[in-house]
Order: structure tokens, then sequence, then C-alpha cells
């Protein structure tokens, strides 16, 4: 087998408004519908990274522990939005409270100079806003 790229990526939800307003109002993402309950955009920029990560490493990077909270759904899988700038990480985090949406870490650095916001999508994927200078090519 060989394996290309990621050809898509998308949760599987169990609530539509609550799923479509996080992912088309909440970050913008610029979905449409086709067929009916579909919706789905072809015009986003490819993946660029593709991990398995840990579980007690995605805890360490986001509570400073590797314990899960008990308290929160554990995640079964990973998504990360990269943004413009670090700022524009700042930014979507505070779009993203303004919005109700309960950020589990603020925007900072992390050890490899990744500046991210982290949060639980309404599907339980731990979500990401991210900026990471390796990853843009100008």
């Amino acid at each position: 087998m060989d394996v290309q790229f990621v050809a898509g990526f998308g949760p599987i939800v169990r609530d539509d408004a609550a799923s479509q307003a996080f992912y088309r109002d909440d970050l913008g993402l610029p979905l449409h519908e086709s067929p009916p309950g579909y919706l789905h955009t072809n015009s986003l920029g490819g993946v660029k990274a593709f991990a398995l990560w840990r579980l007690s490493d995605a805890a360490q990077s986001t509570f400073g522990s590797s314990e899960w909270p008990a308290h929160l759904p554990v995640p079964q899988a990973w998504l990360e939005f990269e943004l413009a700038s670090p700022d524009a990480v700042a930014d979507g985090e505070r779009e993203l409270s303004a919005a109700g949406h309960e950020i589990l870490v603020t925007s900072h650095i992390e050890p490899w100079g990744q500046t991210t916001a982290r949060l639980l999508s309404p599907e339980g994927m731990l979500v990401g806003l991210s900026y990471f200078e390796e990853l843009h090519d100008d």
C-alpha cells in the first residue's frame, strides 16, 4: 500500500445544529450542503501533519498533566486548524470563547515553537487553533 495523503477528515456528529454552528458559524469553514444533510467543503488546504498522539501527551500539552481530566469526555481524535499568525490564534480563541465554547488551554507557545489554543468540539474531538511557522510556505 502506498498512501499519498489524507483525503479527508471530519467528525461524526450526533447533534447537527451544534456541529453546524461550531464548524460553519463559529470557525467560519466554507461548508455547503449537498446532498441534503451532508455539509462539506473541498476548498480547505491539505493536511500538513497526521500523527498518532498519545492521550497522555495530549493531556500534558493541554492541561500540564499526563492524566486527562475525569470531568471531560476523552477525545477520540484531534484536529488542528492552522491560522495566519500567533495573534490570529489569540483572536480565534477569544471569538470561540465569546460564542460560548469552553477553552481548555488559552493561546500559548508550545516547547517546539507552535502557538496553540485548544477546546473540545461538540462531538468531543480535541480541536486546536494553531500557528506553526514551519508549516507556512512563505
